[in-house]
Order: structure tokens, then sequence, then C-alpha cells
């Protein structure tokens, strides 16, 4: 069954609901493990619905653990250590400290 964009609208707005889209590039949505879900490409509606506000996301969708460590961080213990950015990035994860990370790794 095909419902008309124009009756669905009207429904809707009877039942006391609206809805927004949103321009977006990129959604991130930050979970309490430390991860971040991350939505590509998104289409983003913003729904209105009995006071309440909740938004609908669809795009290309991607998990991913999140680093609490800035780029920066780890070009520091790089440069620091004189080793590359992945064995950096790895000693901080293991040390969570950027100190230790590079007095680790000056050590090898």
């Amino acid at each position: 069954m095909k419902i008309n964009p124009r009756q669905m609208e009207k429904m809707m707005r009877q039942m006391g609901m609206s809805q927004q889209p949103l321009e977006a590039e990129e959604v991130i949505i930050k979970k309490s493990d430390g991860g971040e879900i991350v939505i590509s490409n998104p289409d983003v509606q913003k729904v209105k619905m009995m006071g309440q506000e909740s938004f609908q996301i669809t795009g290309d969708i991607e998990e991913r653990e999140s680093s609490e460590f800035t780029d920066e961080d780890v070009e520091m213990v790089a440069e620091q250590a004189g080793v590359s950015k992945e064995e950096a990035l790895k000693a901080l994860q293991e040390f969570g400290d950027i100190a230790e990370a590079i007095l680790h790794l000056k050590k090898d």
C-alpha cells in the first residue's frame, strides 16, 4: 500500500507530529564504553511528537573504538621516543599515560 507523501504529512500534523530534514556530513554517537558509532552520508530527520524531539538517522554505519589520545599526543610520543606513530599509539593505549609511554619506548 503506497501512501501519498502529502497525505502522510497531513496525518502527522493531525497527530501533533512534525518532521524536519537536517543537513549533516557525519553523525557520531559516543558510547558509554568509549566506542563510537559513526554514520557517514547520513539522512537525518528531526521528529517532534507530543512535546518530545527525536532524531531518525540512516546512512553508512561504522563502529570503532575511541581513543582517548589526540593525534597531537601520538605525534609528540613518536617524536620524543623516535618511533613510528603506530608504535606510539600502541604504547599510549598500553600504558595510558604520555610520559610512561615515552619512557617505555626509550628503554627499548
